[in-house]
């Protein structure tokens, strides 16, 4: 697996046969089709279904889409398709765009959770072999630029349809290229739910705070710009994370004693175990919606 960084992935050059269609217009259909227009991609080769009138109008007004109530219209004429409906949908919406999935033979991208590219060819009626089909995770960092998305794609999907995934999803943040899909799982375990562990922890750590006697605002800066320090030095340093751990835990420090209670606790083992579940969470609902 390796890391794409934003500017050297490619940007779409849409074109009458290069429209893309979006089926959902909600946060993470929005964080995309702004990063998109960001990047130059013109408003009106970008089609958006969606079935609230008030969000077809936002949608419409921000960034100069084409708006429209049901998803047969909005894959008219295009010629890659972003699923970005909840999985629990998901089929509905395949089984209605079937037919036009025979006649235009799109490339799909996927952002649905725990559904597999198998299940997405069969409800367009196709089959997996001959079907191509980007599934992504992406993470709701996506939504400020600074996401991460695992993408894998099955093998109809040829060079340049890969590089139009990348760089759509690019434009949210980092990817990530799995050969495996039966990995994806794991991949939505660790950053697809991962902010909000990050968040948990920082609820935890303003908690502690008030309760050492920290006022409330005083306890919120502290540990929000402590995480966001954390963060960037975790990106932009070269060291890995048990290296920075190590520099700022000095023998019979503060810290020490902290990281030894952590320890004591089982940090790493319940971490290890609240993944797996969640990968496994990932493996139930693609047979729940199967």
């Amino acid at each position: 697996m390796a890391a794409s960084p934003n500017p050297e992935s490619p940007t779409p050059n849409p074109g009458s046969s290069d429209r893309i269609a979006f089926i959902g217009g909600g946060n993470m259909a929005r964080s995309l089709i702004g990063g998109l227009v960001t990047r130059g991609v013109q408003g009106d080769s970008i089609r958006v279904a969606e079935p609230v009138e008030a969000a077809r109008e936002a949608l419409a007004a921000d960034f100069g889409v084409a708006a429209f109530a049901t998803g047969t219209e909005a894959v008219d004429g295009a010629g890659a398709w972003v699923l970005a409906v909840k999985p629990q949908v998901l089929r509905q919406v395949c089984e209605a765009l079937a037919p036009q999935a025979r006649a235009q033979r799109p490339l799909v991208i996927s952002i649905a959770a725990g559904i597999t590219s198998a299940q997405i060819a069969r409800w367009l009626g196709g089959d997996d072999a001959a079907t191509a089909i980007v599934r992504c995770m992406p993470n709701t960092p996506a939504m400020l630029g600074a996401g991460v998305t695992g993408l894998y794609a099955t093998p109809a999907v040829d060079g340049p349809g890969r590089a139009q995934a990348e760089a759509l999803l690019s434009s949210a943040g980092k990817t990530v290229w799995i050969d495996d899909e039966a990995k994806m799982d794991a991949v939505t375990a660790v950053s697809g739910s991962g902010p909000a562990y990050v968040f948990l922890l920082a609820e935890a750590m303003e908690d502690a705070a008030r309760r050492q006697g920290l006022p409330d605002d005083t306890a919120r800066t502290l540990v929000l710009q402590t995480v966001l320090g954390a963060a960037r030095m975790l990106t932009e340093s070269e060291e890995p994370p048990a290296e920075l751990r190590r520099r700022v835990t000095s023998p019979g420090g503060t810290t020490q004693a902290a990281i030894e209670t952590f320890e004591r606790g089982g940090l790493r083992a319940l971490v290890d175990e609240a993944i797996g579940n969640a990968a496994e969470r990932g493996r139930q609902l693609s047979a729940a919606n199967d």
